[in-house]
Formats: C-alpha cells, sequence, structure tokens
C-alpha cells in the first residue's frame, strides 16, 4: 500500500545514528527529536494494523488511508510528550485511529460493505470460494451495520484480538460496558447473518 504519510511535512530537524532493530520505546524517543527515519521505521511497523482497523471501521479505503495519515501524523507531532503504557506504541495507535474513526463515523453512516482488502491469492471459480467470499462480504456488511461504538467493540476485540480490559481502556469504558456492547452486537449480527441464510435459525432451519 503506497500511502505518503511523510509528505504531511515531516522534515528532520537534526540527524541521529541508525540503531539496529531498536524497540518502540527507543524509536519514541528519537522521533521526539525529530529523526524522520526513526518515524519511517515506526509507519512501517504499524501501518497495516492501523489501516486495517481504520477499514474495518469505516468500510471506505479513502477514508481508511485518510486516519492513517491522521494518526501517524499525532505520533510525529506528539511525540515528545509520548509515556509509555499498558499496550505501549500499538495500544496507543489503536486508541488514536478509533478516536479518529469515531469522530468519522458521528459525521456520516459508511456505505460500504465490502471486506477488508487482502493480499491472499484468490483461486478462481471455487464454489467454496464464492461461498467465503459470499460470508465475508455478509459480515462485514452486517459489522458496518452496527452502532459505531457496538462496531468498534467488534473490531478491537475480534479483529484486533485485543482483551477485553484493553479494549475497554481505548473506548473509555468500563469491560462491563464493553461486554454490553459485544452482548447486543454479538446479537445484531447472528439475526443479520440468520437473515442472509448463513447461519441456522433458532429452529435449526
Amino acid at each position: 500500500m503506497a500511502l505518503n504519510v511523510l509528505s504531511l511535512g515531516v522534515e528532520p530537524r537534526e540527524k541521529a545514528p541508525p540503531a539496529r532493530d531498536p524497540d518502540d520505546r527507543a524509536l519514541m524517543a528519537r522521533v521526539a527529536r525529530g529523526d524522520s527515519a526513526a518515524f519511517r521505521q515506526i509507519v512501517d511497523r504499524h501501518i497495516a494494523m492501523v489501516h486495517a482497523l481504520a477499514w474495518r471501521m469505516l468500510g471506505d479505503a479513502a477514508e481508511a488511508e485518510d486516519v492513517v495519515q491522521d494518526a501517524f501524523a499525532k505520533v510525529w507531532t506528539n511525540a515528545p510528550g509520548w509515556v509509555p503504557a499498558g499496550g505501549g506504541l500499538g495500544g496507543w495507535l489503536r486508541r488514536i485511529a478509533t478516536n479518529l474513526c469515531l469522530d468519522r463515523l458521528r459525521r456520516r453512516r459508511p456505505l460500504s460493505g465490502e471486506p477488508v482488502p487482502d493480499r491472499a491469492d484468490e483461486a478462481p471459480g471455487a464454489d467454496e470460494t464464492i461461498d467465503e467470499a459470499r460470508r465475508s462480504a455478509a459480515v462485514a456488511a452486517a459489522v458496518q451495520a452496527l452502532p459505531d461504538r457496538q462496531r468498534a467493540a467488534i473490531v478491537l476485540t475480534y479483529h484486533e484480538g485485543l482483551p477485553n480490559a484493553e479494549a475497554a481502556e481505548i473506548l473509555g469504558i468500563g469491560v462491563k460496558a464493553l461486554e454490553s456492547l459485544l452482548v447486543r452486537a454479538r446479537q445484531s449480527l447472528t439475526r443479520s447473518l440468520r437473515a442472509e441464510g448463513l447461519i441456522a435459525s433458532e429452529d435449526g432451519r
């Protein structure tokens, strides 16, 4: 994916010697000093996660890329004040991206029901591949139809694989409130997929 996050006006303010496979904390310390090479390493490590989260939340490729740009712009500008905490830099980026997506969702409702684009090979013509593609599209559309915070809860816990406690922290709610969102989201998804004939009805038909 060719996202030019460095087109945001980032210019190196000073040069630092290259480090061998530094961790995020060391990279962020260099970013705080204006090291654009360290910033590129941060982008390379985390851009796929941020883009996938934004796509699943927004269902729109262009808006997902905008969120990626905005999220990494915040990394660059806020690096001097960044303090490592639970979830590390990845957790901080998920929080930033989730909030950016929720802000966009408050302004509009997405229309796309496309599945997340993958780099996986597409096997042509197989019935099972067609069925799987149909199921994936239906699941994606059902997730897109969820209320914003239910969708965020599903994306963070199922797609991102976060523990409930971390997902709740990102959303700024308690674990019990997150669990309530997940229950309601699962019920809505079940109803949607049942209506599509992708799961059995309650009477087994």
